[in-house]
């Protein structure tokens, strides 16, 4: 039996995604596969399929089905993602100010989680279904 080509920029995508140790992909990391409007329409088609979601302008995170409600999330946290996002873009990632002062024992409110300490400016929202990660400047 012969094993099916991969031809379509689609499967070629999804191809490279499922094998990357990455959770959190660029546009520009497909770009070797097509020109940018091909790549466009392809991760747009996988986002259609939920084999992906989109978590910010030019950004995509591996998705997993939740069992409960049938709906697409990411595979992982939201801050996770956006600390391996802003890695991506060589933003260096500091704990906020709400984890330094639970780690140090001042409070024992558990930090929510989307807040990440930067020290330098960041225009893009990492996000997803109107959950977004908030930028706290170090």
């Amino acid at each position: 039996m012969k094993k099916k080509s991969i031809t379509t920029v689609e499967d070629k995508i999804a191809d490279r995604i499922a094998v990357s140790d990455c959770d959190v992909f660029l546009r520009k990391d497909f770009q070797d596969i097509a020109n940018y409007d091909q790549v466009g329409y392809g991760l747009k088609q996988l986002v259609k399929k939920s084999k992906i979601v989109k978590i910010g302008y030019g950004l995509y995170a591996k998705a997993a089905i939740f069992p409960l409600s049938k709906r697409t999330v990411p595979c992982k946290a939201l801050r996770e993602l956006a600390t391996e996002a802003l890695k991506k873009f060589k933003v260096e990632v500091f704990p906020s100010s709400y984890d330094q002062t639970y780690n140090e024992g001042r409070t024992t409110q558990v930090p929510a989680g989307r807040v990440i300490g930067v020290k330098k400016r960041i225009s893009r929202r990492i996000g997803y279904e109107g959950k977004y990660v908030r930028h706290e400047y170090i």
